[in-house]
């Protein structure tokens, strides 16, 4: 890599060198170099980060943003359980539904059930919550009763209307 500048002309270094002593003493004036910077940075600003072009409230609506994200979030991912207030009063068995007479406890208690078939007057039945027909209270209804060991009533599913 010879090149041209590397050795230069030992007369135009000791010229060269003779300008370079007469400019170091030479000081431009206090405003003009000030104004020469100026007009360097208004041509070339300097990139400001991106966290810095958001003002404080832009910043504030951007937390509050992000906040609100976050317990969403939370809420979506916790896990829910279902509030029951007493225990249901209907239990599905095969497709037909039982109506409990007493607690699912006491039933959920008896060591020894059994389905009996009987027939009860529709008039029975509006103590459970079943509508009635003034004209029809006299007819019977063919239900299947769970009975405990000793013959009470737990719960039952009508089966007919007669």
């Amino acid at each position: 890599m010879n090149d041209q500048h590397d050795n230069p002309d030992p007369l135009l270094a000791t010229g060269l060198a003779a300008l370079r002593g007469e400019l170091a003493a030479m000081d431009a004036p206090r405003c003009v170099e000030k104004e020469l910077l100026q007009a360097f940075a208004r041509q070339f600003p300097k990139k400001q980060p991106w966290y810095r072009k958001l003002s404080p409230p832009q910043w504030g609506t951007a937390g509050a943003l992000a906040s609100l994200c976050g317990v969403a979030v939370l809420l979506a991912l916790a896990p829910h359980q279902a509030i029951t207030i007493g225990p249901p009063l209907i239990g599905v068995d095969d497709g037909a539904a039982f109506i409990a007479l007493e607690s699912l406890e006491r039933i959920e208690r008896e060591p020894y059930t059994r389905v009996v078939e009987a027939e009860l007057p529709q008039s029975a039945l509006a103590p459970l919550g079943m509508p009635l027909d003034p004209q029809t209270a006299g007819e019977t209804v063919r239900a299947e009763m769970l009975v405990a060991q000793d013959g009470h009533p737990l719960a039952v599913r009508l089966s007919a209307v007669n």
